[in-house]
């Protein structure tokens, strides 16, 4: 029996600027990425996003990023480990306070862009980032890219860690995602798309940008939820992982 989360990055609206369908995005995925403030969100969407992933019944996960509204977090930046710890500890407990205020359980944590491409090569960040969920709550899952540093750092200190893929995005040999300035480096063609999918998760490979197959692993496949047939896309890739018999479940119920 094949099992895999299906999570997306919402709440990422900010002020009078709506970015995503999240009302409609929500109820078709079993994990929910929520914005902190930093690359995007505000308290406002913050405890709306909640309150609407409470409602589906979906699980929710902090989304911290680099505080860079400006470039929506997409921009690296230069930040010693103890700022990147900081910068974590800071995006959860401000997260965690709509949890709690809506009653919600936080399940994992999945850094944003250019925070969560660099800590996948970097280990003294991916550790950073590490300390501050050990240090803030042991019994978080690390949502890491497969491969990466940050599921390194995070085994290395216990904690619970889900190895996630990109239904939309091309991969570089080493496993890392291919730069967004990249010729290439958007998967456009829905049906190319999900069977890359479904071939991540039953055969545990994926076709890198050079052409070679690199071993993979799928605990979980993000969906993004701002594109144009974003919503499309979500709801073919529900239809097509059930056609295959792969379930689709929250990562608690994985990890």
């Amino acid at each position: 029996m094949y099992r895999v989360d299906l999570n997306s990055d919402l709440g990422e609206s900010f002020g009078n600027y709506t970015l995503g369908m999240d009302d409609k995005i929500i109820p078709l995925v079993s994990s929910a990425n929520v914005a902190c403030g930093y690359h995007a969100s505000d308290p406002v969407v913050m405890s709306r996003t909640i309150a609407m992933a409470k409602e589906a019944g979906i699980r929710v996960g902090a989304h911290p990023g680099f505080p860079d509204l400006m470039g929506f977090g997409r921009r690296n930046m230069a930040v010693s480990p103890d700022e990147a710890k900081a910068y974590t500890l800071y995006q959860l407990g401000a997260l965690d306070a709509f949890c709690r205020a809506n009653g919600v359980e936080m399940q994992h944590v999945k850094p944003h862009g250019a925070l969560y491409n660099m800590a996948a090569k970097d280990y003294a960040l991916s550790r950073a980032i590490c300390e501050a969920i050990a240090e803030f709550d042991k019994n978080l899952i690390v949502l890491a890219l497969s491969g990466g540093e940050l599921a390194h750092a995070a085994g290395d200190m216990g904690l619970r860690t889900a190895l996630e893929v990109f239904a939309d995005r091309a991969y570089e040999e080493d496993g890392s995602l291919v730069n967004r300035r990249k010729e290439g480096a958007m998967i456009t063609d829905e049906e190319e798309a999900i069977s890359r999918v479904v071939r991540m998760i039953k055969e545990k490979k994926v076709t890198a940008i050079t052409g070679k197959d690199i071993p993979i692993q799928a605990d979980s496949v993000c969906v993004h939820g701002d594109g144009a047939k974003a919503l499309a896309f979500v709801e073919r890739i529900r239809e097509t992982l059930t056609k295959e018999g792969i379930e689709i479940c929250s990562l608690d119920e994985i990890i």
